[in-house]
């Protein structure tokens, strides 16, 4: 599939998300939405009301990432207000399979994610119900952080894993996202970039997620 570019509003500045959110709109797949509880990451950020606020702002379909507790009980709001995605952490979640059922069934997009540490051999036999897999490659909660190369093997046996079983399944990356790290993380098979400071820190954030789609196209390409 094509490169997707994902920016993360977690770098933008949030008095002005809907001009934020405009700055990308003409290059960006996504606008990435990182909901924090401070309890099952060490930070707070935004949560439904502000969602419903910038689905209103803003064309660019919403990719919400639940970095939360009991993302079976609040993740289909998300999915039900217009969210074009929701991503629920496997190490939250309850009753994973029912809640990316309902996801669906809401009309989102349904994600899982692994954090750096969690392997992704246990959740193979559930590529069927979901339509995205969220590899973490920073520990979750802050952004500006550094990418962590030793979950390079765990997205290249992820690629592997859904190649094999023929699966629509698309394989985003989160964390430390770069012009210096996107080419090593699509060439072992990432195909959906979330990038916070790479884009809101640029001085065109719309140029930077287009340089960022080339680079990874083109590692994409020779690998």
């Amino acid at each position: 599939m094509a490169i997707q570019i994902s920016p993360s509003i977690l770098s933008a500045d949030f008095a002005h998300l809907a001009d934020e959110a405009a700055a990308v709109s003409p290059s960006a797949d996504w606008l990435h939405v990182d909901v924090m509880d401070n309890h099952f990451v060490p930070n707070l950020t935004l949560g439904l009301p502000i969602v419903e606020s910038l689905l209103k702002a803003t064309d660019t379909p919403l990719d919400c990432h639940l970095m939360i507790e009991e993302p079976d009980r609040w993740a289909p709001a998300y999915a039900e207000a217009g969210a074009g995605s929701v991503t629920i952490h496997a190490k939250a979640a309850g009753a994973p399979v029912r809640t990316l059922r309902e996801i669906r069934r809401l009309g989102a997009r349904a994600g899982l994610a692994l954090n750096p540490a969690e392997p992704v051999e246990p959740y193979a036999d559930l590529v069927g119900e979901m339509d995205m897999l969220l590899l973490m490659t920073v520990e979750p909660g802050f952004g500006g952080q550094k990418f962590l190369d030793v979950v390079l093997p765990k997205i290249r046996r992820a690629r592997e894993i859904l190649d094999s079983r023929e699966a629509s399944v698309w394989l985003q990356v989160d964390g430390g996202v770069s012009d210096e790290t996107i080419e090593r993380a699509a060439e072992a098979g990432a195909d959906v970039f979330v990038a916070g400071s790479a884009v809101y820190g640029a001085q065109d954030p719309a140029k930077a997620v287009e340089s960022l789609r080339a680079l990874a196209t083109g590692a994409a390409a020779r690998s």
